[in-house]
C-alpha cells in the first residue's frame, strides 16, 4: 500500500478525501455537517492546558475585586445553561485595560475590565459573553486549528501554501498555541454565526436582546473615533461594522415577529457591579500612563503616576510590580526586591513579578534565588526572557548542556530577547558542531590545486576557522590546515590547500575530503 502511494500522488488526494468523509460531523450549535479532527476530549485539554498562561500573558486576573469576578461568571452561567453545547464554561476577568474578550476550546472564557467600563448594562455583557459561548460550543477556535492541520496536509501534495500565524512575542513553549489562539481573526461567517446564536442565547436566557444592537453601534462609533486601544483590543478580533448593526436589528426584528418581547437590561445590577471598578478607572489610567512613560524612558514621570495610581488603589499588586520594573531599570536593585515581595504579597499568581524579582536577584548576584523565582516566572508563563535569563546563570555556573537548552527554548519567541538568545545559543553550538553552520565544498582548480569553497551560516561572526584538508596525492595520504582569521554572517570564500594534483589527475570524491576542525566566536 505505502509504495501505491507513493508512487500515485492522486491516491494522496483520494486517503485525504476519504479521511475527510470520515472526519465529519454535526456541528453542536447549527446542526450542519462538518469537518472535525479534533475532539472534544482534545478541545477540553487544550482549554485548561492554555487557560492560565493566557491569562497571565493580558495582566492576569483581576483580584482587587473578586466580587467583580463573580458577577460576570454568574452571567456567564445563566447564559451558559441555554447554549446548545454543555462545556465546562468559565468566565474571568483581567487586569488589561484594552477592551477585548476571547474564548479559547473547550468554554474558557475571559473579559477584560477595560471591556467592562465601556458597557452599560448586563445584558450588554451578555451580548459579549454569549457571542464568545457561541465561538467555544461551535468549535470556532478548533476549527482554526483544523484548517492548519488541513493546510498542512494540502502541502504534502503541493496545493496550498501556508503561512505562519502571528504571536505574541513574549510565549515560547507550549504558550504560543494559546498566543497563536488569542491573536487569530475569526472568518466572517464565524463571527455572524457567533452574533446570530450569541443573540438567541440573550432571549432564551431572558435578556432584552436589542442591548446587541446598541453594543455593536457603540464599537462603531468607537472604531469611527479610531481609539488605538479599541482597535488594538475587540476590533482587532471581532472587527465592528454598519452590516453588523444591520444584522443585528434584523434578527432582533425576526426574534420579535416569533413571539419574543420584553427581556432584561439589568441595568441597575451591572452599575452596582461595576462602581468599584469605574471609580477606580482614573487609578488604571495613571498606571497606563505610567507604561506609555516607561516606554519612553521617562522613568521618573512614570513613578510619579504610579504613586498617583497607589494612592486611589494600594493593594493593586500591577501598580507595586511597575514600581519594582522601574526600579530594576534605574539598577536599585535591593529597592525591587522589597517592591517586588509587596506585588507577591498582594497577588502570588503572576508571572511578571518573580520574573522581575529573578532578574534583580541575578544582578545581585543571588543566582540560586535569581533561577527558583525565574523558573517559578516559567511555571506560570514561559517568556523568552525568562528563558534567556536562565540560559546566562547557567552559563555563569558553567553548564553548557543547560545554557544551550534554556537560549534555545529562549529563541521561539519573535522579539529582540528571543535574538538574544539565538545568538546566544549559535555561539555555544557553534563550537560543538561547527559543521552545521560552516558550509565546505572542495573542488580542484585548472591547475589541479585543491581548494575549498568556504561558507558561514551562523548568526553570528565566526573567528579562526580551522579548515582541514586530506587528500590521496600519487598514493600517499596528504594533509594540510589552513586557518580563516574571520568568517562573517553569510560570507563565503575560497581557501587554498597547498596541495596539488598532478597534471591530467582528476581525483575521484573518495581521495579528498574537508571539513572544519575547529572555530571561535567572540
Amino acid at each position: 500500500m505505502f509504495r501505491f502511494i507513493a508512487r500515485h500522488p492522486a491516491a494522496i488526494v483520494l486517503a485525504l478525501l476519504l479521511g475527510l468523509v470520515a472526519a465529519c460531523a454535526e456541528n453542536p450549535v447549527t446542526g450542519e455537517r462538518e469537518l472535525s479532527f479534533i475532539s472534544t476530549q482534545r478541545e477540553l485539554s487544550i482549554g485548561d492546558q492554555q487557560y492560565l498562561p493566557s491569562q497571565q500573558g493580558q495582566g492576569g486576573r483581576y483580584r482587587v475585586d473578586p466580587e467583580l469576578t463573580a458577577y460576570v461568571q454568574s452571567v456567564g452561567n445563566r447564559l451558559a445553561t441555554v447554549s446548545d453545547r454543555q462545556l465546562p464554561y468559565e468566565f474571568v476577568v483581567l487586569n488589561n485595560s484594552v477592551p477585548n474578550a476571547w474564548a479559547l476550546p473547550g468554554g474558557k472564557i475571559a473579559v477584560n475590565r477595560g471591556l467592562l467600563v465601556e458597557l452599560n448594562n448586563e445584558a450588554e455583557l451578555a451580548a459579549v459573553l454569549g457571542h464568545e459561548i457561541v465561538h467555544a460550543a461551535a468549535r470556532h477556535g478548533a476549527q482554526a486549528m483544523e484548517r492548519g492541520m488541513l493546510l498542512q496536509s494540502a502541502m504534502v501534495v503541493g496545493a496550498i501554501a501556508v503561512q505562519d500565524s502571528p504571536y505574541a512575542d513574549y510565549a515560547v513553549g507550549g504558550a504560543m498555541l494559546g498566543a497563536q489562539l488569542l491573536t487569530q481573526r475569526y472568518g466572517r461567517d464565524a463571527e455572524r454565526e457567533s452574533d446570530i446564536y450569541g443573540i438567541r442565547y440573550m432571549a432564551r436566557a431572558g435578556y432584552d436582546p436589542a442591548a446587541a444592537i446598541s453594543l455593536q453601534e457603540t464599537f462603531v462609533r468607537l472604531s469611527e473615533g479610531r481609539n488605538s486601544n479599541w482597535l488594538d483590543g475587540l476590533f482587532a478580533s471581532h472587527p465592528p461594522s454598519e452590516e453588523r448593526v444591520r444584522n443585528n436589528r434584523a434578527l432582533v426584528a425576526e426574534l420579535r415577529a416569533e413571539g419574543v418581547t420584553g427581556g432584561e437590561l439589568g441595568v441597575e445590577r451591572y452599575q452596582a457591579a461595576t462602581a468599584f471598578l469605574r471609580d477606580t478607572k482614573p487609578a488604571y489610567d495613571a498606571f497606563d500612563e505610567a507604561e506609555q512613560l516607561i516606554a519612553q524612558d521617562r522613568l521618573e514621570e512614570a513613578s510619579r503616576k504610579l504613586d498617583t495610581a497607589l494612592s486611589l488603589v494600594p493593594d493593586e499588586a500591577r501598580f507595586l510590580g511597575l514600581q519594582a520594573d522601574i526600579l530594576v531599570y534605574e539598577r536599585r536593585y535591593e529597592a525591587a526586591v522589597q517592591q517586588y515581595n509587596r506585588a507577591i504579597g498582594e497577588d502570588p499568581d503572576y508571572f511578571d513579578y518573580y520574573l522581575g524579582r529573578g532578574v534583580a536577584y541575578s544582578r545581585l548576584g543571588q543566582r540560586q534565588l535569581a533561577t527558583e523565582d525565574l523558573q517559578a516566572s516559567v511555571k506560570l508563563l514561559p517568556t523568552a526572557m525568562a528563558m534567556n535569563e536562565l540560559g546566562t546563570l547557567a552559563l555563569q555556573a558553567n553548564d553548557r548542556t543547560a545554557a544551550k537548552q534554556y537560549f534555545q527554548l529562549a529563541a521561539q519567541g519573535g522579539g529582540q530577547v528571543s535574538q538574544q538568545a539565538g545568538a546566544a545559543f549559535a555561539r555555544l553550538d557553534v563550537v560543538d558542531n561547527p559543521a552545521s553552520y560552516v558550509a565546505v565544498q572542495p573542488y580542484v582548480n585548472a591547475q589541479g590545486r585543491l581548494l575549498a569553497r568556504v561558507q558561514s551560516n551562523a548568526p553570528i561572526t565566526l573567528r579562526n576557522v580551522q579548515v582541514q584538508f586530506r587528500a590521496v596525492v600519487a598514493g600517499q595520504v596528504v594533509t594540510r590546515s589552513a586557518v580563516i582569521p574571520t568568517l562573517q554572517q553569510g560570507q563565503s570564500g575560497d581557501v587554498d590547500s597547498g596541495i596539488n594534483f598532478p597534471a591530467g589527475v582528476t581525483p575521484t570524491a573518495d581521495q579528498v575530503a574537508v571539513g572544519v576542525a575547529g572555530l571561535s566566536v567572540d
